[in-house]
């Protein structure tokens, strides 16, 4: 529909009735970013478009204005240790292999060892010039799958990095937001869901060696009471339970073996507070079953977890009559929630957010009984990362959780957020000793970043501070211009002195006052001698001189300078020893 060829950037901008826009590269002829309308929450059917050179953006024109600034990406600090070039966006770990397995948004994927945090292989161009979305791993875990941007799923041998299997539908080919592997039955099956808003079965058939294959029919209640919009999210409860969440806050729960509706829910509205003028941001991209209190039918406990608008968190029921049960915000700033993760007991729930914060709660009594007015208790919370947390996984075995992010690292945890390391760091690590992990210290990237720093309360401390210095210095000072001054028992010329100093003090406290107080709140005190003369106290000293007897001089024939002190003696008897000694030639005259 549109074509523009920007010669000072040595790019070509174009733009199709699929609703992307993409940029290519003069040179290479490569397509260097491909922008779609859904992420860049561009609304309407693309009518228009026009590249503006001085603010050097894209303008895109549906039923409203879009601006799209092309951003030249800022060479990484060779100091900073990344595990991708590109953002990751999501990583799994396979406990048949003991690695770890992450993906870039430049279609990179990587293999990981556990234990010690070293790269084992890698293999590029997994969907061509789409972007990776997702990945599982099958019953085995010997396949890998990843879904993309082309709407194409595809089974790997990641150790070799050899393309099984392709996954793909006969219509239009929607991206793929997310997938899963489930066993229903005894017959093996992924499940696909994207922007197509249809749930895709493709069977996992073993002995079947085609490398093209078809989706499964759709359920007739998919087709009928279906998602109206994009699903985000896909996840699985056995042994037949199946959730999906979409961009309008629709949480449908499935029967896999049925393909029947259990159950739907509907998430609520933003919280007052929030930015309307785009409009609401209903959407939930993450779900989390508690699979052990589903395996009371008639249990009436919370048994689903979900992000929602505005950095909530909700808790729904979905036995004895579905219905929301808790509803809370993770943090003060509202940041949506990114991802969940939750023990196999279901006792602690990890929750991560979109500017790299992880928080743990207690979830083992909460939800049982009724409707939470209040949020679980929080057992601990650090910043993993400085941008949006893409991944969460827990591995209980080791007791260790692993996690992945926008700002292209993947990184190790204790359970309790003490830092292992950095996937691809220099220095490997053994997760069996702590001595080799990176805690106490924490990533570069995150102790500089401003977002890690308590700015306001380290600020509101710092003025509180001053206030009390303020408060004691004039208090010192009242007290030394109302203190009397002490009598002096030698008359005037003493008191003319102790008031000369008693000015001086005055003087020297009123400046010190005056400097405290141009002082700004924000400026650290400097380092300095310690004000001790705020804790002195002044005393009277007493000139008396110690009594001493003098020497009797009434002795005839006494004299002073005949007295022989006891260490002129001692040098004395040390003379006469050295010159009876043999060795005297060889000592030294004192």
């Amino acid at each position: 529909m549109y074509v523009h060829v920007a010669s000072e950037e040595n790019k070509v901008f174009s733009m199709s009735a699929d609703n992307t826009v993409k940029i290519w590269d003069l040179e290479t002829h490569a397509c260097c970013c491909t922008v779609s309308s859904k992420a860049s929450a561009i609304k309407g059917e693309l009518t228009a478009c026009l590249y503006l050179l001085g603010p050097r953006a894209l303008c895109v024109a549906t039923s409203t204005l879009a601006f799209l600034h092309l951003k030249v990406r800022s060479v990484p600090e060779p100091h900073l240790v990344h595990s991708h070039q590109d953002p990751v966006v999501c990583c799994r770990y396979n406990p048949a292999f003991r690695h770890v397995v992450s993906c870039c948004e430049a279609s990179v994927v990587k293999v990981w060892d556990l234990e010690t945090g070293q790269q084992v292989s890698e293999f590029i161009s997994t969907h061509g010039n789409a972007g990776i979305t997702c990945l599982t791993f099958d019953s085995s875990g010997r396949r890998l799958v990843t879904g993309g941007r082309d709407g194409c799923l595809k089974i790997w041998s990641y150790n070799n990095g050899h393309c099984l299997h392709t996954l793909q539908q006969d219509e239009n080919q929607s991206e793929i937001c997310d997938c899963t592997y489930m066993e229903v039955n005894q017959n093996r099956c992924i499940i696909a869901v994207g922007w197509d808003r249809r749930i895709n079965v493709y069977f996992d058939i073993p002995r079947d060696f085609h490398h093209f294959r078809k989706p499964q029919p759709h359920w007739q209640d998919d087709l009928n009471h279906g998602h109206k919009e994009d699903i985000l999210c896909v996840a699985q409860c056995p042994p037949f339970l199946l959730a999906t969440s979409s961009y309008d806050g629709e949480i449908i729960v499935w029967n896999v073996i049925s393909g029947h509706m259990y159950c739907k829910l509907n998430t609520p509205s933003p919280m007052d507070g929030q930015d309307h003028r785009e409009g609401p941001d209903r959407s939930v991209s993450q779900l989390a079953f508690l699979k052990t209190r589903l395996k009371k039918p008639d249990s009436a406990a919370a048994s689903l977890i979900s992000n929602g608008p505005g950095g909530s968190v909700c808790f729904w029921k979905l036995c004895s009559g579905s219905g929301l049960m808790a509803n809370f915000t993770l943090s003060r700033e509202k940041a949506h929630v990114s991802s969940i993760a939750v023990t196999s007991g279901d006792t602690l729930a990890y929750l991560a957010d979109q500017h790299g914060f992880i928080y743990v709660y207690d979830i083992q009594e909460y939800g049982l009984q009724g409707t939470e007015r209040q949020a679980p208790n929080t057992m601990t919370s650090w910043r993993a990362h400085v941008s949006m947390v893409t991944s969460l996984e827990l591995i209980e075995d080791d007791s260790i959780l692993l996690s992945s992010s926008l700002d292209c690292t993947v990184r190790l945890w204790s359970k309790d957020g003490a830092y292992i390391g950095t996937f691809g760091q220099n220095r490997p690590w053994d997760i069996f000793t702590p001595d080799s992990w990176g805690h106490p210290r924490v990533p570069f990237e995150i102790l500089t970043d401003p977002s890690s720093m308590p700015t306001h309360a380290l600020a509101g401390c710092l003025e509180g501070q001053q206030e009390q210095n303020h408060v004691t210095e004039e208090k010192v000072l009242l007290e030394t211009e109302e203190s009397p001054s002490p009598p002096s028992p030698e008359g005037p010329i003493v008191e003319v002195e102790a008031k000369a100093d008693t000015s001086r003090w005055t003087s020297f406290c009123h400046g010190r006052l005056l400097s405290a107080r141009r002082k700004p709140c924000w400026k650290m005190p400097e380092l300095k001698w310690p004000s001790i003369y705020q804790a002195l106290q002044c005393h009277e000293l007493a000139c008396v001189s110690a009594p001493r007897k003098k020497p009797d001089l009434s002795v005839t024939g006494s004299d002073l300078f005949s007295v022989v002190f006891p260490s002129q003696e001692r040098e004395a008897e040390g003379l006469e020893k050295k010159k009876l000694s043999p060795w005297s030639s060889f000592l030294p005259e004192c």
